[in-house]
């Protein structure tokens, strides 16, 4: 679990999240608390915005827009929500974001639940600080389910398109 929350966004006290074998690693980042492990896929992009634009709004939005293109092409019907970052399908968050800019350079990035190990360990916080809201995972939306590989490839001919990039691995 990944915090620079409100501690009361964080269920567990210290006991239970080392009975459960989770680490809380508190960092400095946008957004509240998260969950990173298995089923994910998690995304860290390092960026100079000043090549690109020196809005944090805007890089915010392109990395959803990055996620919502993926989805679309695999068949899911994604979209964001007024006022709230992240990516939805049928008002379940599947993608949360949560970044640091220094100097322009951006820090950590954006998780995407793909399949069903994504989401037992939500229960234990308020996912992004989103009392009553429902975290999904791609697969929850798909006849034929789709691998944390194979999504990443989507995702990443879609970061290509939206940057204007060519990532190569």
């Amino acid at each position: 679990m990944r915090s620079a929350s409100k501690p009361e966004f964080v269920k567990l006290d210290e006991e239970m999240l080392n009975d459960l074998g989770i680490d809380l690693i508190r960092i400095e980042r946008g957004g509240e608390a998260t969950y990173h492990g298995p089923g994910q896929l998690t995304v860290y992009p390092i960026f100079d915005l000043r090549g690109y634009k020196q809005d944090i709004h805007w890089y915010m939005r392109a990395l959803e827009e990055a996620i919502i293109i993926a989805l679309n092409n695999i068949g899911i019907d994604a979209d964001r929500e007024d006022d709230v970052t992240g990516v939805w399908v049928d008002n379940k968050k599947v993608a949360a974001l949560g970044v640091k800019v220094r100097r322009w350079c951006t820090f950590h990035g954006l998780a995407v639940n793909v399949d069903q190990r994504a989401l037992g360990n939500f229960e234990g916080i308020v996912p992004c600080g989103l009392e009553g809201r429902e975290v999904g995972c791609v697969n929850d939306f798909l006849d034929e389910p789709i691998t944390v590989e194979e999504f990443s490839s989507h995702l990443k001919k879609a970061l290509e398109e939206v940057f204007q990039i060519k990532i190569n691995r």
